[in-house]
């Protein structure tokens, strides 16, 4: 049986490649974009306007697609956007749109999605979450703050909803060839900044490991096995080895140990911080 599937942030990245491949596999799949109308139209599945941060949209959108399907069955939470920069330097006003987007705006889609879902006695809530969710990244404390408040509020969730047999799973993707790089948001630092040489070098290095990481499809994959799957997980973590291994790592090694292989492997060296 095909399911419907709500995929909020999927004009481009992740969610465009997990629309691609579930709306292929006979699925009815709605994706949602802030401007759907800058995007060229899908073959295999609708992208509807929403923006995931008016907080007075959602219950519009799930009604449209319950009108046409009766149910919803999946909700893929992926919309967001990323954010760089030095805490110091960083606007309440900037760390506030992130959260409402990676954060807050998802919460008011599931708050529209469940009394659906309770009603059908059946669900899946996949949140797409990130690496950085596992660790506080230098300059990616904010982007890290917002995935990790995702990945409590999943676990939260499965407990809540288990008896109305709805499932609520966390994928955590690293690195990726998508957009969000390029497109993220960061603080305008000046060149009097005592931040601004590590950071300009944390960027470059990002950009480029950016460049030469895994095909998204792995997470599109990862996501059609989710839903199949009788019995998923609550986390998955998926990525180059050594972002994976640096979620174990944590676990096992001294903090202070922990913390300077991460910032070695970030650039940020005492050397680079003092130029």
């Amino acid at each position: 049986m095909n399911k419907v599937i709500l995929i909020t942030g999927a004009s481009s990245g992740f969610g465009k490649v997990i629309a691609e491949k579930l709306s292929k596999s006979g699925n009815t799949v709605y994706g949602t974009s802030r401007n759907p109308e800058k995007y060229p139209e899908p073959k295999n599945y609708k992208l509807l306007k929403f923006d995931i941060t008016s907080f007075t949209e959602s219950k519009k959108l799930v009604k449209k697609i319950v009108s046409e399907n009766e149910r919803i069955d999946v909700l893929i939470n992926n919309a967001g956007i990323g954010f760089t920069g030095p805490i110091e330097e960083i606007l309440i006003k900037d760390i506030k749109r992130v959260f409402d987007t990676n954060y807050f705006g998802h919460i008011d889609v599931i708050q529209s999605v469940l009394p659906i879902m309770r009603k059908n006695k059946s669900g899946l809530i996949i949140n797409i979450t990130s690496i950085a969710g596992y660790q506080g990244i230098p300059f990616g404390s904010i982007y890290s703050a917002s995935k990790a408040s995702m990945e409590y509020l999943g676990e939260a969730l499965n407990m809540e909803l288990n008896k109305f047999r709805i499932r609520v799973v966390n994928i955590a993707p690293g690195d990726y060839k998508t957009d969000i790089i390029y497109n993220r948001n960061d603080t305008n630092l000046s060149k009097n900044s005592p931040y601004y040489n590590v950071y300009k070098e944390c960027i470059k290095e990002w950009s480029l490991n950016m460049s030469r990481s895994r095909n998204p499809i792995e997470v599109a994959n990862l996501v059609e096995k989710v839903i199949k799957s009788k019995n998923p997980k609550i986390h998955y973590i998926i990525g180059p080895f050594l972002q994976k291994i640096s979620v174990f790592l944590k676990k096992i090694l001294p903090e202070k140990i922990y913390q300077r292989l991460l910032m070695n492997s970030h650039l940020y060296t005492s050397d680079a911080a003092d130029e």
